[in-house]
């Protein structure tokens, strides 16, 4: 009897024969994939653990040439992009205000991007914002998302949770003065920043901090003699590839760096846009301790 063609006859591929080597390969490509699939979903896993369990708290010491000895050690907790919407409400805004008040700040700069949203969609989630506590009371700063939420009635908003909004304006405290411009995204509706304004009559011999939410503000800073600048806006890149767009856009991404003879901090943020996730960049409250050169 003939052997039918294919089965007796035939013989099953050799471990070395070519058919082996593809199987072999798409094993491995798998197994690759899937690893690599595995690794993005812990990383913004993680990152999405990060913002939603609040920032946590970064110190750095600023010496200011001009500051006097009386003024050494006088802390200014700086907090941006909060960003208060449909998934960072009010428990979020209360782990941000709890880890404010936890540093026993002199001084509270929220500097712009508090919210996404209307007074009256976010009024509830913004309402912790009255328990900040500083001896020297608490600032405000509008960023470019107020202007997509209604500035007007933000500012009115924290005013009457009790911060002080600083509109191109400024405030002399006992040892320096502090000013605030509002974000350059105002000017479409005729509400930019003023330097002249805040700065223009300042006596120059006293220090001065200004508060303004995009680091791109520096350039004017540095012309009104500004001793140092508090922005936020970047979010420190967030995650890729915001990292880079982000660093193409602003002179200085994240940290502390020096302007001629003004220096700017940029916080990376105390939450997030977009996707509420952060990966290598996690977000933080920044407390700013003065120094005095003559101490």
């Amino acid at each position: 009897m003939s052997e039918a063609p294919g089965t007796a006859g035939s013989e099953a591929p050799s471990q070395g024969s070519p058919l082996a080597v593809p199987s072999r390969r798409l094993f491995v490509s798998r197994v690759v994939a899937g690893a690599a699939a595995a690794a993005a979903v812990g990383t913004v896993g993680y990152g999405t653990y990060g913002v939603l369990n609040g920032p946590g708290v970064k110190r750095v010491t600023v010496p200011l040439a001009r500051l006097p000895r009386a003024a050494h050690g006088f802390r200014i907790a700086v907090v941006s992009d909060i960003h208060l919407g449909p998934v960072l409400g009010r428990g979020f805004a209360q782990k941000v205000v709890d880890t404010i008040n936890s540093t026993q700040p002199d001084l509270i700069a929220v500097v712009g991007d508090l919210v996404d949203g209307s007074v009256k969609d976010l009024g509830p989630a913004a309402a912790p914002l009255a328990q900040l506590k500083a001896r020297h009371g608490a600032y405000f700063v509008t960023g470019n998302h107020e202007y997509f939420s209604g500035a007007e009635q933000w500012v009115a908003e924290v005013r009457r949770l009790g911060l002080i909004p600083l509109e191109n304006a400024r405030t002399e405290l006992p040892h320096f003065d502090l000013a605030g411009v509002n974000d350059v995204a105002g000017e479409d509706e005729g509400q930019g920043p003023d330097y002249a304004r805040a700065l223009g009559d300042r006596d120059r011999s006293r220090a001065c901090v200004l508060l303004a939410h995009q680091p791109v503000q520096i350039h004017d800073a540095v012309d009104h003699g500004v001793d140092l600048q508090l922005s936020g806006h970047t979010h420190g890149g967030q995650l890729w590839p915001g990292n880079l767009v982000a660093g193409a856009a602003n002179p200085t991404l994240a940290g502390l760096e020096r302007y001629g003879d003004t220096q700017l901090y940029v916080s990376r943020g105390a939450g997030a846009w977009g996707p509420p996730t952060r990966v290598g960049a996690p977000s933080d409250i920044t407390v700013i301790e003065l120094a005095s050169r003559q101490a």
